[in-house]
């Protein structure tokens, strides 16, 4: 693509590289793994086997599949921080039938077990809590049990689960207009949206993530949030939140789903305006100093030092898995209420599926979005958290299942790894539900 390879449209803003085509040679697991390929191995390691930010190789399959458990060593980072708490244990109870369900892949006759899926969607590891205990947890690649991943747009999620909660809580009205509570975007696209607009992405813009067009506006945003210098004569917007401000509109807000990761930063600006905090600290207020996380989480920023609320949350597995069985009980910790329930029901109810029907996306009908979240409609009442090349949290509340996985997919959209993914979703919640109850 037209300037890939310049600094400041590849190393300020990982969601420009985690969106780029796969190479037309896709090495298998075992070819491409991090452990037996050797980058950045040595002190220091040799020329061919350093990855690079500026140059975007950094993030490059087969390369990535060592960078998404290695972004502070090539971004700069804000912390989430988990507090000086000690970490709520898990309780374990593993369940060694889960690797062998099998079941079929959309669009195939032939069946396929659980640990294949894994293998054949490039999974870098995958928690499966079962009414808050762990029944299944694998570690491949370059993840490991003391690590952190990149989570991709699963972000998004966790942006709007702020933001509903803020509304729960009556700090955010989602009847009123962005600009109320961020006057620097009143004429931009996102000035005359609803607040609500904004969170379930039914916003009118005129912004393209096109990545096969150099021309998109994707581009433009790439190099605005860049945290490396902007290129000689640049006179464009600095930082995510200056580029924000020249969205401009096309159509009508509230007609359709329109997934947009602007969309996401806007509403990080709105939560932040409200809370007179990063969504850094927010989150660590909220969430991460009060559920015993093991790790701190981080987010990249921008030159300004703005996290990047459509992308940029890097956190350990089980730590997302302590985030999404906080969600699956409606916001209760341990027995005690730590979010309102009203925010987490508002994302069971999902958003307007009509809406969601126009944005395109066949393999999922019938589903919708709402606070950032994918709602599946389907009669489990399942709904997840997705990210590119692979990260998801699935909530499936009928088999009080929470599961999380993170991978390196070559293929970065999620319709590359759905087919397998979906199917082995929906084998695991039947195969607990079908255990005798306690």
């Amino acid at each position: 693509m037209t300037g890939l390879k310049a600094p400041w449209a590849t190393a300020g803003l990982l969601f420009i590289l985690l969106t780029q085509p796969a190479s037309a040679t896709r090495l298998s697991v075992d070819d491409s793994n991090p452990n037996t390929r050797g980058w950045m191995q040595g002190f220091p390691p040799p020329p061919e086997k350093r990855l690079r930010a500026v140059d975007g190789s950094f993030f490059e399959f087969p390369a990535l599949r060592y960078s998404v458990a290695h972004m502070r060593e090539f971004m700069p980072t804000v912390e989430v921080s988990r507090g000086l708490g000690a970490p709520a244990p898990l309780n374990y109870r593993l369940d060694p039938l889960i690797d062998k369900l099998r079941f079929l892949p959309w669009g195939s006759e032939q069946p396929i077990t659980f640990a294949d899926a894994l293998t054949r969607n490039y999974t870098d590891g995958l928690l499966i809590l079962h009414r808050g205990d762990v029944v299944y947890e694998r570690y491949f690649g370059a993840l490991k049990e003391d690590g952190q991943h990149a989570v991709m747009s699963v972000t998004k999620s966790v942006t709007g689960l702020l933001a509903a909660v803020l509304v729960a809580e009556g700090r955010l009205d989602e009847t009123r207009k962005v600009a109320d509570y961020v006057p620097e975007l009143a004429s931009s696209a996102f000035g005359d949206a609803s607040v609500r607009q904004l969170m379930d992405m039914t916003t009118g813009l005129q912004y393209s993530e096109n990545y096969a067009d150099p021309n998109a506006e994707v581009w433009q945003f790439s190099t605005a949030g860049s945290s490396w210098p902007k290129p000689q004569g640049y006179s464009g917007p600095v930082g995510y939140l200056d580029y924000l401000t020249g969205v401009q509109k096309l159509g009508e807000h509230g007609q359709a789903f329109g997934y947009k990761t602007v969309n996401s930063d806007a509403l990080g600006w709105v939560i932040s305006r409200v809370t007179d905090t990063s969504v850094a600290e927010l989150l660590s207020e909220k969430i991460w100093r009060r559920i015993g996380m093991e790790q701190s989480a981080y987010y990249q920023v921008d030159e300004l030092g703005i996290p990047f609320a459509g992308g940029g949350l890097n956190a350990g597995l089980r730590d997302m898995a302590r985030l999404g069985e906080l969600v699956r009980n409606q916001g209760r910790w341990q027995g005690e209420p730590l979010l309102p329930a009203a925010a987490i029901d508002d994302i069971l109810r999902g958003g307007s599926q009509e809406a969601f029907a126009r944005a395109g996306f066949d393999k999922l009908r019938g589903w919708s979005y709402r606070n950032m979240w994918w709602v599946t409609h389907n009669p489990n009442g399942a709904f997840a958290a997705r990210g590119v090349h692979g990260q998801t949290i699935y909530i499936d509340p009928a088999a009080e299942m929470v599961l999380v996985r993170f991978a390196s997919h070559p293929v970065a959209a999620n319709g590359a790894n759905d087919p397998l993914s979906l199917p082995a979703w929906q084998a695991v919640a039947d195969h607990l539900i079908s255990l005798e109850k306690p």
